[in-house]
This record gives C-alpha cells, structure tokens and sequence, in this order.
C-alpha cells in the first residue's frame, strides 16, 4: 500500500471560490469530539465466519458500512496524489489534493471513533482493486473520481435512516455535504460551465439528491473493493 502524502498547497493558483466551496468547514472540529457514547463492545459480535468480516448491528454496522467507503474514497485520491497524471494543471493538482485530505480526515474519524468504542467491532484495513483505472489517464482518474463521490454522495443519503443516535446523523450530514462539493466539483471539471455538477442523473425533479441503498452502493463500490465483507442485516452476505 503507498504511504499517502500531504501536497504542499505553496503556489497553488486555485480559484478562491473553488478553494471555498470544498473548505471542510468546521467538519474537522466536529467529527473529533463524537464518540460512539453508549455503545458496548459486547453488543455487536456479529461475525459467523471468522474469515469474512460482517459490518455488524445497529448504528456501528452504518458506521463500518461508512467507513469502508470512506477506506475507498481516501485510498483512491492517495494514489492519485502520490503519482499526478502527466500534464496536470495546478488547478486540478490542487483540487485533488484538497480531496484527498478531506476523505483521510473521514476515514481516520470513523476508525478513531469506532475503536473508541467498540473495538473488536472495527472493519479492518481493506485492499483495493482499480481494473481499468489508469492513473496515468486524466480521463480515467476523472471518470473514476466521478463515479466514487457520486456512489458516495447516494450512500450517505440512503443510509441517514438507518442510524438511531441523532448525533450520528447529523455528522453524517455534514460528512455528505463535503462529499456533495466533491462531486460537484469533479462534474464542473470534466464540463466546465455546464449544468452537469448538478446532472438529472444525481438530482431528481424535486431537487433532492440521489438515495441508493446499500445493497446498490456495495454493488457499485463491489469491483473496487478485494478484501471480503458482508452486512448481515442489511442483506449483503
């Protein structure tokens, strides 16, 4: 596995308004007072086979289904930063270097506050798999940034009602908006000045953003993901 990197933002040139738009806004602040208050690490041993892991019950089952997306999104920009595609813009090197830092604060938050709590219940460190990603291909890493924040986006929409602990909910609320930017984002650079950072494809006619459930997510997420996990109660495994 790399090692991430932090870039350096020095001469960065991104526009102060795109630089606006993905600030984390007190995000970081606010995931690192949360914990997991309540919650007994004896009430989520949900696991049959020792051999595959199952996300468990209840709030840390949404919280481990968050965090294996999150493992995703931040290993993928990982990659991406630590070997920029050929020719790339200040701008862009900038954009994905702010995204890269925000899915890292998302992901070390849900292992930090799982562990905290509940920690023979953490999903462990997954490997992922990226066939047909070239990261030397502006295109590709484009296309395939697309696709993560977008499944991403849909996943947090879809699983807000299956948290019970408000505290949660509204950290994932926060959590969505930032990957909501990204995705904006990612959409206005591959077409710039278009209507497409906010598509019929993502946003309905009610001006809600997409839904999906796990099922749906995991089945988007699947090709991306090489170690093995179910999710019992939601149906996975």
């Amino acid at each position: 596995m790399e090692k991430p990197i932090i870039v350096s933002n020095k001469g960065a040139t991104l526009d102060t308004s795109r630089r606006n738009f993905l600030k984390l806004g007190g995000i970081g602040l606010a995931v690192a007072g949360l914990t997991l208050a309540g919650c007994r690490d004896d009430n989520y041993q949900y696991v049959e086979d020792p051999a595959i892991f199952d996300l468990g019950k209840g709030d840390v089952g949404v919280l481990n289904y968050a965090y294996a997306l999150e493992q995703l999104e931040a290993d993928f920009y990982t990659k991406v930063v630590n070997s920029f595609y050929s020719g790339i813009s200040t701008k862009e090197k900038q954009l994905f270097t702010d995204i890269y830092n925000h899915e890292v604060i998302h992901r070390d938050f849900f292992k930090a506050a799982i562990t905290g709590a509940a920690p023979s219940s953490i999903l462990p460190t997954l490997e992922f798999k990226y066939d047909g990603v070239d990261f030397k291909s502006r295109d590709s890493i484009l296309a395939t940034a697309k696709a993560l924040e977008d499944t991403g986006v849909a996943a947090y929409n879809g699983a807000g009602k299956l948290l019970t602990n408000l505290d949660y909910l509204v950290i994932a609320g926060k959590i969505v908006s930032i990957e909501a930017r990204h995705a904006s984002a990612i959409r206005d650079v591959i077409n710039p000045g278009s209507a497409s950072f906010s598509g019929d494809d993502v946003v309905d006619i009610n001006g809600l953003d997409v839904a999906k459930p796990p099922k749906d997510i995991v089945a988007a997420a699947g090709p991306f993901i090489k170690t093995p996990f179910t999710w019992k109660e939601q149906g996975l495994g």
